[in-house]
């Protein structure tokens, strides 16, 4: 349907390639136990998921800073389960968290036959609201690294997605114009609507059972890809 329109394929990471909720549940499990934090891991995850998303609109609408993200959303889930744990637990946990979400390397389904698909045919790049620091760690691990010819993070732009800047200096890396450009994403507001803003083609892969919508195609799984390029 577009494979005459486009040459270059971008992919937002978490939730779209990268299976975020598996691989971070398997963190937690690892950190909470090794810290002799004695919390429910499905109760923590219960409020934790919901929050983080809540969090990481704030982070991307720059309410919140990096270190604010990282605090708030683990102090309030521990408030919730009214368990009691210290601020320097809290930062111990953030800082393990991080170091060991990268070692964690599932995808989504079908992730991997898409871009055996697409590689010989599209120039595929990522466009990522993540941290510099471990985007790239989570490529190289789940071995999907060298798949994209240009990775663009937040950091890097300056402005996290849906910030026009961050799809412009996309397009400038990738050397493509936006017509020639398709945006692949799990987040409507950041993905979809900022890409399509700049003029990109979009599918939203719908990861979230977010409501039905006319902005673009919606897919439920990645392997739906070949049906539009």
């Amino acid at each position: 349907m577009y494979s005459h329109l486009v040459t270059d394929v971008f992919f937002d990471l978490d939730h779209t390639l990268w299976d975020f909720d598996k691989n971070s549940s398997l963190t937690f499990q690892k950190i909470l136990l090794q810290n002799n934090v004695e919390v429910d891991i499905e109760d923590f995850l219960d409020i934790y998921v919901p929050l983080n998303l809540r969090f990481w609109k704030l982070y991307r609408e720059e309410k919140i800073s990096k270190q604010d993200l990282r605090y708030q959303r683990l102090k309030k889930t521990f408030v919730a389960l009214k368990y009691t744990v210290s601020d320097a637990m809290i930062d111990l946990l953030a800082e393990q968290y991080i170091a060991n979400l990268s070692t964690f390397n599932h995808l989504l389904p079908n992730a991997l036959e898409t871009l055996d698909y697409l590689k010989p045919n599209y120039n595929l790049h990522i466009i990522t609201n993540g941290f510099q620091e471990i985007q790239e760690k989570k490529m190289k691990n789940a071995k999907i690294h060298g798949y994209f010819d240009q990775i663009i993070d937040s950091e890097m732009a300056g402005v996290k997605k849906p910030n026009p800047i961050i799809f412009k200096l996309a397009l400038k890396r990738a050397a493509v114009e936006a017509q020639r450009s398709m945006m692949i994403g799990d987040n409507i507001e950041a993905d979809i609507l900022g890409a399509m803003a700049v003029g990109f083609h979009s599918i939203h892969f719908n990861a979230h059972n977010d409501p039905k919508h006319d902005h673009c195609k919606i897919i439920h799984d990645l392997s739906e890809i070949k049906s539009f390029l």
